[in-house]
Order: structure tokens, then sequence, then C-alpha cells
């Protein structure tokens, strides 16, 4: 799979994509365009909420693999994305209690299809992604993944502190990775949880942490700051998965 397949340029391809209901993730327009068709895509953009960026010419040019983008790019997801509803549906499928990781600020594509991957290995139901300041479902991520998006549902939402609220009224409770939490071994994670993790740059946003029931942090020995952003939401992942006692099957 490579990205080319999920570039689509031009002003009518564009517009098609959107009308035949593929799933736009960015859409790159050139700045103080205002013609007829431009309109047109940025209406359909509208509808579906979008996330929509005006560029100058020599960056389009530079991104345009074809050399006739007439000023429109947008970029479609590699795989569908999913709805809240379909992870409580996998876990009642699975007669688990829900487990959802939420992905807060991740703009890496391999930590992404890394995280994906893991949430399947540790049985989380799914996983929740902004629709801002991050990576969308590429095509880097997909093949990251390791085929793990036929499985596990990926959901985006617009916001996810709101999210966090809407979980938490259905049971949930949430737990961040942040350095100045609690150590995780001395934590209870069982239960109906979310596991929220961060970047490494920022970790998790201020808002979205205020939220969390409780803050964990992984014991570190090293000499450096922190984890790989996939690698702490492994180390976290499978603490879950001990304290569930599901591997004991």
């Amino acid at each position: 799979m490579h990205n080319e397949e999920f570039t689509i340029e031009g002003r009518n391809a564009v517009i098609e994509a959107f009308r035949s209901g593929k799933t736009i993730d960015k859409l790159y327009v050139l700045e103080g365009c205002k013609d007829g068709p431009i309109q047109t895509v940025l209406r359909e953009a509208k509808k579906k909420d979008t996330i929509v960026q005006f560029v100058k010419k020599d960056r389009l040019d530079q991104m345009s693999r074809t050399g006739k983008h007439q000023g429109v790019i947008a970029h479609a997801a590699a795989y569908e994305y999913s709805e809240i509803e379909d992870i409580f549906a996998l876990a009642e499928k699975k007669g688990e209690v829900p487990f959802v990781i939420i992905l807060d600020n991740i703009e890496d594509p391999h930590n992404l299809g890394a995280i994906i991957r893991t949430a399947n290995q540790a049985g989380a139901h799914g996983v929740i992604i902004p629709k801002r300041h991050a990576v969308g479902l590429t095509a880097t991520v997909a093949r990251t993944s390791a085929g793990a998006l036929n499985f596990t549902p990926v959901v985006k939402v617009t916001n996810i502190a709101n999210t966090i609220e809407q979980l938490k009224e259905r049971g949930l409770w949430f737990v961040c990775a942040d350095m100045d939490g609690d150590v995780m071994y001395n934590m209870d994670l069982k239960g109906p949880i979310g596991l929220v993790i961060g970047n490494e740059g920022e970790g998790v946003g201020r808002l979205v942490k205020e939220k969390c029931d409780f803050v964990a942090s992984i014991p570190m020995k090293g000499d450096i700051d922190s984890l790989n952003a996939s690698v702490a939401a492994g180390v976290l992942a499978f603490e879950i998965v001990r304290q569930r006692g599901e591997w004991k099957k």
C-alpha cells in the first residue's frame, strides 16, 4: 500500500471522492482561490466536517504527484473509521468489560500503527483518536498496524475531553500515562477502562488530563526522560491485561 492511492488531486476528482462517501482526512486548498469548483469542494468538506488547510501554490506543487492538482489535494483515509457503538458491541460480543485506548496528539503514523497493533494484541476493544493535531488512518498507519486495523475499531472524534465525559456516563473510568503519576503497579486497573496516551513531547493535554480519574506512571530506571508513545501504550496495556487475569484462560 502506498500513499499515492490515497492522495486525490484535481477539483472533479476531489468532489467525486466526497460525494461517493470516501473518508477524507484532510483537504489542502490553494489560499485565495475563490472560483466555483473550489467553493463546491469547500461546501462538501464542510458537510463532512473535514479539516481544511489553505496553503500556498508551491506547497501544493511539492505535494502533487501528478502536477495537475488545480489548487486542491485531498488525503483520503486508507481505512474506514468506526463508531463508538462498535467498540461496545465488540466488548459485548467477547463477553468482556470495555477496554479502550484513547490517543491525544499522536502525530507519528508509525506510533499510531504500532499502538493499534498493541491494542489488538492486548484485547482492547477499540482506539479513539482526535480529528485535529493528530495523524489519521494513512497507508503508513495501516502497514505498521500489521493487519490489526481489520479487527480493532478506530474511532475519530472532534473532542477527546467530551468523549471521555460521555464514556464515563457509560461506566468507564480513565487512567492517563504521565511521568508524575502513581506507579502503575500500585493501581487497580481492572473494570471498564480507558487508557489515555499522549505524545512523547507534550504528553496528554491539560484538559484531557483533568478529565482522567487516575494518572499512572511507568517506573523507569534509565537516563532519559520518556518512553516512545507506542512502547508506553504497550507497557500500560499489558499491565491492564495482567490485572484483568484474562491471560489465565
